[in-house]
């Protein structure tokens, strides 16, 4: 039966009850570390994935799935005659991106190409709107439009205990880099139009959990918060202490947290989470 199917990448935080229950394909991508390579969340969990970041000798490295398998894929899914949106990460993180669109153009099937400009809990919020909407039996153009709107209204906050790595991987300029000299330094970033921007640095784990206390404070005073995720490396105890922080603020508010993917921890480093939400008139 033609319809319209939605595929993301696996940088997305998607629960798999959701995956399931909006029929979403996920699109893994492949991390090497020490020579291995290992295919995120078939070959590899995100736990193990931590443990073995912090054994290796060099940073690991990311890549997105080759052009033939989004060909295969899009081909695959379009053979019924149904239309295929894709939503990846921002091409600032990964080339994911571009090369579903160089594979949309070489695939059979109608495929349409959509850089989120976000990734992790932030990109699924488009992807699960997506899928909900075609569920529904909603047109291209509806679902797109409707995706705009989401997008126009996703915050992104990464905090960082460590610039070594996202440094080293090239996801901010080197001149930011040489604050990871200083002693202790913590810096937030927010993600503007797919770009990590630093919004506040400071000394010590007081800078975080300052910026947490005001951006709570804020959360809990608009009225149209839609869903809050939060995504982490290793940063267990900390989360529990924001969890618990976030319910008494906001307790009808839609809350997941759990571990990041490969893709993003390698570039966040230890200890780095990203707190994303959206709202909705």
């Amino acid at each position: 039966m033609a319809t319209i199917k939605i595929v993301t990448d696996s940088s997305v935080q998607l629960t798999p009850e959701e995956v399931e229950k909006y029929n979403i394909t996920v699109i893994p991508l492949s991390v090497m570390i020490d020579g291995t390579v290992y295919i995120d969340g078939k070959t590899i969990t995100r736990p193990r994935f931590v443990e073995l970041m912090n054994q290796s000798t060099a940073l690991p490295k990311t890549s997105q799935p080759p052009i033939g398998e989004f060909i295969e894929l899009f081909d695959q899914l379009g053979a019924d005659g149904s239309q295929v949106i894709a939503l990846h990460m921002t091409d600032a993180i990964s080339g994911t991106v571009n090369t579903a669109r160089q594979a949309a153009n070489l695939s059979k099937s109608d495929v349409t190409v959509i850089d989120t400009r976000e990734t992790d809990r932030g990109m699924a919020f488009q992807v699960l709107r997506a899928a909900q909407l075609a569920q529904s039996g909603a047109d291209k153009e509806t679902i797109l439009s409707s995706l705009d709107r989401v997008r126009n209204s996703t915050k992104l906050y990464l905090a960082v205990m460590t610039l070594d790595n996202i440094v080293k991987g090239g996801r901010v300029s080197r001149v930011t880099g040489l604050i990871s000299n200083i002693l202790n330094m913590k810096v937030i970033f927010e993600m503007i139009d797919g770009e990590l921007n630093v919004r506040t640095k400071g000394r010590g784990t007081k800078t975080v959990n300052n910026f947490m206390r005001d951006l709570i404070a804020d959360l809990a005073s608009k009225p149209n918060i839609k869903s809050i995720g939060i995504s982490h490396v290793a940063a267990n105890d900390v989360m529990e202490k924001f969890r618990a922080d976030i319910h008494a603020a906001l307790p009808n508010v839609p809350l997941l947290i759990h571990d990041t993917s490969p893709i993003i921890a390698t570039y966040a480093g230890m200890g780095a989470f990203a707190i994303m939400y959206y709202t909705e008139d």
